[in-house]
């Protein structure tokens, strides 16, 4: 443990009676933030630890998975600012491109207008005033939360030194020749009009229909399956598997094209899986990924049969309808040829859509910018397995390596107005130009810029070192980058993590982004089910804050926080954790009432009880472990381990052991409240990172000092004492099992029943005050009777319960109890005892009749136990 070096003022030992989080935690704040504690000194010669938030979207509110991935980033740097590093989360936001495009499309709706209506520059412009008036919303929810980020480096994606960073790295991936512009298939969104990346796909099963089409006529003829019939009408091929012997005979030739007067040749293809349907598939180039492989491996045309919104382009009849539409009409006519051969409704298969607007995505083929990830998915490799970046847990580092290892190249352009816009200008003559941000466009009659904009991961994927000023070589960059740790959701490790880790060790000369990737898992509700407004589940923090205070949010995200795996969480679970804030608060006001104080040296070891060096041995123990779990990501280990130390150990047995000291007064009671404050002191910063506001509030009322937030970390002081612990563990257990057996006997909690305690010999004749105490165990006094012993660690408590309770009737109570237990006992056993049930029975029937048979067995001694303590008849 350490010494607090803060300058002490005089302790104030009022306490409100009740915590009221509402009237503490946005004052708080607001302090923290004014008197600078989050701000980081670019210039100071502390060690760095930097993280650099998962930047949200501009139109997005706090959300649970928020809330849990900055409670845990929040504690991580509120940890490394206490234990004396510079410590700088860095915040901001997104510009989400396709999310804040549609908001002000909508606004623009309802006026009855289009943004073609404003053209580019008015709309562009219009988007920003959406921005300055309702986007940010979550930047306000975050302070409510309690995050302590550095507010003077807030950065946006699309302000203007992140733009030319998104500028300069484009420049210099161009002329690396890791850009390029090609037609390919790339998922387009009808609605939004634009190319989406992947992750903005959700895939989900919908009800279709496959349809089996026959192509050709007699032995040239061949059967296709689709769940996109509309699409036949831009098939160049049909393929086969070259070993298929059922369509041997028909590669190199050509057949007829349903509904059309065009021929299409079969080509053998080793993609085509002959166990699968029936061998043989249609493929249409420019409206499948799959089909678009093939069709370079034979050197097969693209057509493209629908324009950007999904509409038939091609073929007379069909000509203007609607995908869906064409779909229903095309089967249509090639029923009345004949030509469906079987058909099955409905057909569940897995559908992409479009995660802003829900519209069914279309695979489409279109020019488009791209990235050359090769070499770059190479770097980002190798710097994993090389160990200059670690992943955890290990175990999620297959996922990663699974991805960098095949990815394919990045589609970066998008057919959007807000955002990035790529910085290529086209000639008259076909000139392209790549212009860098220190350099001028080129003018004159017929130059053009590209009127595409960059995907929003582009941007977001220089988010390590453009917020720290790169490209200039700024004191931030110097003394922040790489950062220390990226803590973020294990689903986005493809897209956005990857992405970082590329651009990272591209534009910073091999130097990684981050030391340590840790992935959390996702929130779901109590039952482990995915929050989903269509569920019915999704809840707001801000509700729960207000309810409960935002500590009690944070505490129960820390205590579900595994790593790497999803976490559930359910309203009763956030009550529980605001009952343990009012538990710390009214224990630490009974302690402050009592004498608990820091003030002073902490007593010499010879000077302490057995009860004080117990507590103080634990709580060594307790900041050893906290440590130990810290640097492991173990934020739901070291969340238990602090609360049953507080709950358990320090308020349910040393603030109870302490009470007889106390009401003693003299010396000991001194020496007691000293402890006391020595152990609230240390709990209470080891409390702080993940409950801030009520350790705030507590700690300078115990130390008088100006914030616990610049406190400095408790360390290990060695002390250790395992004979104090042994003995209030034996204390414990004599308390422990002297409550069970009143409780077995219907006894009240506060009601007194006279005892006589031989603890001669053992440690715990000390004790006898305090174990009276806590058991209500009145002296001996005339006419005492032992009517029940109870033998337990080394000594033995007899209780004299003749005016109590009605010994005959509980006799019989437990009698009818045994029996039960005992038939429970020989159901379970002749079933275990039964080979042919056990040969049939699942492992789950059996383990569950062994618990029963375990569960008797213990009730068993526990009522016998009970009986032989009852006094004679």
């Amino acid at each position: 443990m350490t010494e607090n070096t803060q300058t002490p003022s005089t302790p104030n030992s009022e306490l409100p009676t009740q915590y009221a989080p509402a009237e503490v935690e946005g004052k708080l704040y607001e302090r923290w933030v004014e008197r600078g504690y989050f701000t980081a000194d670019a210039k100071s010669d502390k060690p760095a630890y930097t993280i650099v938030i998962p930047p949200p979207n501009v139109t997005g509110s706090l959300h649970l998975g928020h809330a849990f991935q900055h409670t845990l980033m929040d504690a991580l740097t509120r940890r490394k600012r206490m234990q004396g590093h510079e410590a700088l989360w860095l915040p901001g936001m997104d510009h989400a491109g396709i999310a804040t495009q549609n908001k002000v499309e909508q606004q623009l709706a309802e006026e009855g207008k289009s943004r073609h209506d404003l053209g580019r520059e008015e709309f562009v412009d219009r988007v920003w005033q959406w921005k300055e008036e309702y986007g940010g919303k979550i930047l306000g929810q975050m302070r409510r939360l309690g995050d302590g980020v550095d507010w003077s480096r807030e950065r946006f994606t699309m302000d203007e030194g992140l733009s030319k960073a998104v500028q300069t790295i484009f420049k210099k991936l161009y002329d690396d020749e890791l850009i390029y512009r090609a037609e390919r298939i790339i998922n387009w969104c009808p609605r939004c009009l634009t190319a989406i990346s992947d992750i903005e796909v959700e895939y989900q099963e919908d009800a279709g229909e496959l349809v089996s089409i026959k192509y050709g006529e007699g032995e040239d003829s061949l059967v296709v399956a689709t769940t996109r019939a509309e699409t036949m009408l831009g098939d160049t091929a049909v393929a086969v598997h070259p070993d298929d012997e059922r369509y041997r005979h028909l590669i190199g030739k050509q057949i007829k094209l349903p509904l059309t007067d065009r021929t299409i040749p079969v080509v053998a293809d080793t993609h085509v899986d002959p166990e699968f349907g029936t061998g043989a598939v249609k493929v249409t180039p420019a409206h499948d990924p799959n089909d678009f492989a093939i069709g370079q491996r034979h050197d097969l045309p693209s057509m493209t049969i629908m324009d950007e919104h999904g509409v038939i382009t091609v073929h007379g009849p069909f000509l203007g309808l609607d995908r869906y539409e064409a779909r229903s009409a095309v089967v249509g006519a090639l029923r009345s040829q004949g030509r469906i051969v079987a058909e099955k409704r409905p057909y569940l298969h897995s559908v992409g859509h479009c995660s802003r607007c829900k519209t069914t995505v279309e695979p489409r083929l279109s020019m488009q910018w791209w990235v050359k990830v090769g070499p770059l998915a190479q770097a980002a490799g190798d710097a994993v397995r090389d160990g200059r970046v670690a992943i955890h847990p290990a175990d999620m580092s297959k996922r990663y390596f699974d991805w960098v290892d095949n990815m394919n190249d990045w589609c970066i352009s998008r057919q959007l107005w807000w955002g990035h816009r790529i910085p290529i200008w086209y000639g008259p003559n076909g000139e392209i130009v790549c212009v860098g941000p220190d350099e001028q466009p080129p003018a004159g009659e017929g130059w053009h810029q590209d009127t595409d904009v960059l995907d929003t991961w582009f941007s977001s994927g220089l988010w390590p070192f453009s917020t720290l000023g790169w490209p200039e070589k700024t004191p931030d960059l110097a003394k922040f980058y790489s950062t220390d740790v990226l803590l973020t959701g294990h689903d986005i490790i493809f897209f956005w993590v990857a992405r970082m880790m590329m651009f990272g060790l591209y534009a910073m000369d091999g130097e990684v982004p981050f030391r340590t990737i840790a992935l959390t898992g996702l929130v779901r509700d109590e039952r482990g089910k995915k929050m989903s407004k269509s569920f019915g589940n999704v809840v707001d923090p801000l509700d729960w804050m207000d309810k409960y205070g935002s500590d009690a949010v944070r505490f129960t995200l820390a205590k579900g926080a595994n790593p790497g795996t999803d976490v559930p969480i359910g309203e009763d679970w956030v009550q529980a954790s605001r009952n343990f804030a009012n538990k710390i608060w009214n224990a630490t006001r009974f302690a402050l009432m009592n004498g608990a104080t820091v003030e002073g040296e902490l007593p010499p070891a010879e000077q302490l009880s057995a009860t004080d060096r117990w507590i103080l041995s634990r709580l060594n123990k307790t900041v050893a472990q906290v440590d130990a779990y810290y640097e492991d990501f173990q934020f739901a280990k070291l969340s238990e381990a602090l609360y049953h130390f507080a709950w358990d150990e320090v308020f349910d047995w040393y603030v109870e052991l302490s009470k007889t000291t106390f009401f003693a007064g003299g010396e000991g009671a001194r020496v007691s409240g000293r402890v006391l404050g020595e152990v609230l002191d240390v709990l209470m910063r080891l409390l702080h990172p993940v409950v801030p506001f009520v350790t705030e509030t507590l700690w300078t009322t115990l130390t008088g000092r100006e914030s616990i937030v610049i406190a400095e970390w408790p360390t290990d002081s060695g002390f250790r004492d395992d004979a104090a612990e042994a003995e209030i563990e034996n204390l414990q257990a004599v308390v422990t099992e002297v409550r069970r057996f009143r409780a077995d006997q219907g006894l009240q909690p506060g009601q007194k029943v006279p005892a006589r305690l031989d603890l001669a010999g053992t440690p715990l004749a000390a004790h006898e005050a305090a174990i009276r105490q806590l058991l209500r165990l009145q002296p001996e006094g005339e006419g005492f009777s032992a009517t029940a012993t109870l033998p337990v660690a080394g000594a033995t408590v007899a209780l004299d319960l003749s005016g109590t309770i009605d010994v005959e009737a509980e006799r019989k109570r437990l009698a009818k109890d045994l029996g039960a237990a005992e038939k429970e006992k020989q159901q379970a056993e002749a079933k275990l005892g039964n080979e042919a049930f056990l040969a049939k029975a699942p492992d789950n029937v059996v383990d569950k009749i062994k618990g029963r048979l375990a569960k008797a067995e213990a009730d068993i001694a526990r009522i016998q136990s009970q009986l032989s303590a009852l006094p004679s008849a």
